[in-house]
């Protein structure tokens, strides 16, 4: 008859009882409104990387995050990856990049969880029902900027480390952070911060985790590829000032005029025209006449397209005024898939439009600027960190994940593969319909607290993943 100390033993050894799942998820439970308090001082922080003017908050929640990380007990540092240059020839310092560690058990795996506290502009005038930087309860949706994309699951991965110091449970595997704040613009210095420090923060990692997507329904997702993002800038340049358009209208080449020229049917001729199918995707997101009943998914994961984002220089307030303006900028962009080079993509667009405009014998100035390049990223879903999440999902939320694919881009996720060698998972716990990038986006407490849970679970699984 097995003895209880043997007993103990091999429960502990097969992991049957070392991972006190229920006690941890009940302190997320128990804690569910302490951890919105955190996220709501979080959303407060106007943490927009593309205002320059807000740059100071941006800062500041650079320091918020790592203080927490801090609290929580990390071993926490704030690296300096250098300074912005800007149109009018000066220079802003970049917001420094947080990173921590927890834990230096060679014995054990090391994953390392990316995330980004930066933020997309919004305003109440935009159509916000809610003032965008105060967090707002609705029927269980969390509403404020950011809320999803990307502070809550970055929260979220923070509270599943003091989940387990709370309860003074070892965790599983060795974790360390790495959070940025310019990822909504580019990533402006990261990629020379993972190079620098290939040999030495990276050094012990096994697995790089990513949370910066969201679900492709209601039921959990494994994220094993996202497209990647060649941002443009077309500026049409003629008179030296705005100029009346009853004086002037019809006799001067108009620089609105050759840049909706060089930008209308002849660039978008060469996509397919896009419709909505999925009544899902149909009520949240889109309008009705975007994308291919068969072709849903296949446009959102697997074809490039090319996107017309908005003009500068234009008037586009309330109210009349007849002017012709001297100087416009389209901001367009085109997704990328496996096999595109954004290096390529930029020559092919510049010397496209260039020939379009040359036909034009217009005397304004044209100029391309490509301002964003990030290559597509693709993973294999067969590895093992894929079958720990799937292991994980099932253990929260007792089914099957979908395994799907991005449509939008995480730059750095492309660098990391690159560089590092690591291999790379994107799990999000974001909802469908959050409406990232967009008015009233949002997470909903079900996903911010069960995705913290699904965290949880998720190192535990990781843990158990032998090594070669």
């Amino acid at each position: 008859m097995m003895n209880s100390i043997t007993l103990v033993c091999l429960l502990l050894c097969t992991g049957v009882s070392s991972f006190r799942f229920e006690e941890l998820t009940q302190y997320v439970n128990s804690h569910e409104e302490e951890f919105i308090e955190t996220l709501r001082q979080w959303i407060a922080v106007e943490s927009d990387s593309s205002d320059v003017t807000k740059r100071p908050d941006l800062h500041r929640m650079m320091d918020m995050t790592a203080e927490k990380l801090r609290l929580v007990g990390g071993s926490v540092e704030m690296v300096d990856v250098g300074t912005q240059a800007l149109p009018n020839g000066s220079s802003l310092a970049l917001p420094k990049v947080v990173t921590a560690r927890f834990g230096e058990d060679p014995s054990k795996r090391t994953v390392c969880v990316y995330g980004h506290v930066d933020v997309q502009p919004a305003k109440k005038e935009d159509g916000w029902a809610t003032d965008p930087y105060e967090l707002t309860d609705i029927d269980g949706n969390l509403y404020g900027r950011g809320a999803s994309d990307n502070k809550a699951p970055v929260l979220a991965w923070i509270h599943t480390v003091e989940v387990y110091k709370a309860l003074n449970i070892d965790l599983p595997v060795n974790v360390k952070f790495i959070i940025e704040g310019m990822e909504e613009t580019g990533s402006n210095g990261l990629d020379d911060m993972i190079v620098a420090q290939k040999d030495s923060f990276f050094s012990d990692v096994d697995y790089i985790i990513i949370s910066d997507c969201v679900w492709l329904s209601r039921r959990p997702a494994l994220t094993y590829g996202t497209r990647g993002n060649c941002y443009f800038f077309a500026e049409v340049e003629g008179p030296k000032k705005d100029l009346h358009s009853g004086v002037y209208g019809g006799t001067v080449m108009e620089p609105m005029t050759d840049l909706i020229s060089i930008l209308g049917a002849d660039l978008l001729r060469q996509l397919k025209t896009l419709h909505i199918s999925s009544e899902t995707h149909g009520n949240t997101c889109f309008s009705p006449s975007w994308l291919h009943q068969v072709d849903l998914l296949a446009h959102r994961w697997r074809h490039p397209t090319v996107s017309i984002h908005g003009i500068e220089g234009a008037f586009s307030s309330p109210g009349t005024k007849t002017v012709i303006p001297a100087k416009v900028i389209a901001k367009f962009s085109i997704r990328q898939v496996p096999n595109m080079d954004p290096a390529v993509v930029e020559k092919q667009v510049t010397d496209y439009l260039h020939s379009v405009f040359a036909k034009r014998k217009s005397p304004n100035k044209l100029n391309i600027t490509m301002v964003i390049g990030a290559k597509p990223w693709l993973a294999d879903p067969k590895h093992p960190l894929y079958e720990a999440g799937k292991a994980a999902v099932k253990r929260v939320f007792a089914v099957e994940p979908d395994l799907i694919r991005e449509g939008g881009t995480i730059p750095i996720a492309r660098t990391f593969q690159d560089v590092t060698g690591k291999s790379i998972i994107m799990l999000p716990i974001g909802g469908f319909d959050d409406g990232l990038h967009s008015q009233n986006e949002k997470i909903s407490r079900y996903n911010y607290m069960e995705g913290t849970k699904l965290f949880i679970a998720y190192l535990h699984e990781v843990s158990q993943i032998k090594k070669y």
